[in-house]
């Protein structure tokens, strides 16, 4: 019985051996093999107009329009929300058109971008939609709530806050977690009144 348990361990211990020497020759070439020089990635300088402001800024071409406005021009605002283009949160307008800057390269921006910090001017009264989204209790935790009103302005804009069931299908890239959708079709419709009278 000893001699059979000593035999199993030992053709266990063995094979286990046999099977990682290769793994354990591997990493320590890895280990002992000179880094491969990484390739130097070039800055570039960028002009862009954000909420009627020249910029530039100095980027690597990698970077999203997204982390450029949070993380080079501190305009937080626009979230980062799933960083795949299905939730909305990023939500800005460039010429008016509503783009998800999570998306889009910065270097690959030309015209006007406006960020929610630009709807309404820092000393005036807020955007009509802001007021609605405010009046209609269209949001709860507020997470989403920038690019909700970025959409929905864009949503009447561009003509397509006729119905309930068109703002629903418009707005429908802007995912609110928290299901405020009733009220923020509401607030749709209040500040279409006021921003088309």
């Amino acid at each position: 019985m000893t001699d059979s348990a000593l035999n199993r361990r030992g053709f266990l211990s063995a094979g286990a051996a046999a099977a990682g020497a290769p793994l354990l020759r591997n990493t320590a070439q890895a280990q002992s093999a000179p880094a491969p020089s990484q390739a130097r990635r070039e800055k570039l300088a960028l002009p862009l107009d954000v909420n009627g402001h020249v910029h530039t800024v100095t980027i690597d071409p990698r970077v999203t329009l997204l982390d450029l406005l949070r993380e080079e021009l501190g305009l937080t605002g626009s979230k980062k929300g799933c960083d795949h283009g299905q939730c909305g949160a990023c939500t800005v307008h460039i010429d008016g058109k509503r783009v998800l800057s999570c998306l889009t390269l910065g270097v690959a921006v030309r015209g006007k971008i406006t960020t929610i910090e630009g709807v309404a001017p820092s000393d005036g009264p807020l955007h009509p939609m802001q007021d609605a989204f405010i009046d209609r209790d269209a949001l709860q935790c507020g997470y989403c709530t920038p690019g909700q009103i970025m959409s929905a302005i864009a949503c009447v804009r561009e003509g397509r806050a006729g119905s309930d069931a068109e703002i629903g299908e418009y707005m429908s890239g802007n995912i609110c977690r928290c299901a405020a959708y009733p009220n923020i079709v509401e607030a749709v419709k209040q500040a279409k009144a006021k921003m088309e009278g």
